[in-house]
């Protein structure tokens, strides 16, 4: 059979029209690069939310207390072994930075900064 149509021959027909709010977004990534850049976007209901294009500092919590360290290179990505080549900083990638290997816990592209736990050694 052709594609949509019924088994009678009669055709589907869309429930609705697509709305302005179900058009995709560009993708947000978060590099690793010497300048900081981020971007505040609109979002639902005229919410501005504040998103990480790029960093090289990373709040490094130690212990329950929180230090700000520089970031040297990224070691490796949960989500693919690729990304870490590129130097992109996603939730749960393991880190390099000043004061010893870290995980990321948090969302840059989505949050506007980078927060993450010292590993133990």
């Amino acid at each position: 059979m052709k594609t949509g149509r019924k088994i009678t021959g009669g055709k589907y027909h869309r429930n609705r029209k697509k709305k302005f709010i179900d058009r995709k977004g560009q993708p947000r990534i978060a590099f690793l690069k010497d300048e900081t850049k981020r971007k505040q976007i609109r979002t639902r209901s005229g919410y501005m939310k504040t998103i990480l294009l790029s960093t090289n500092n990373v709040n490094l919590s130690i212990k329950g207390k929180v230090q700000n360290a520089k970031i040297k290179n990224v070691l490796q990505t949960p989500q693919n072994v690729f990304l870490a080549r590129q130097n992109i900083l996603f939730k749960g990638a393991i880190i390099e930075t000043s004061l010893g290997k870290a995980r990321i816990t948090n969302r840059p592209s989505q949050e506007g900064q980078v927060n993450a736990v010292l590993l133990e050694e």
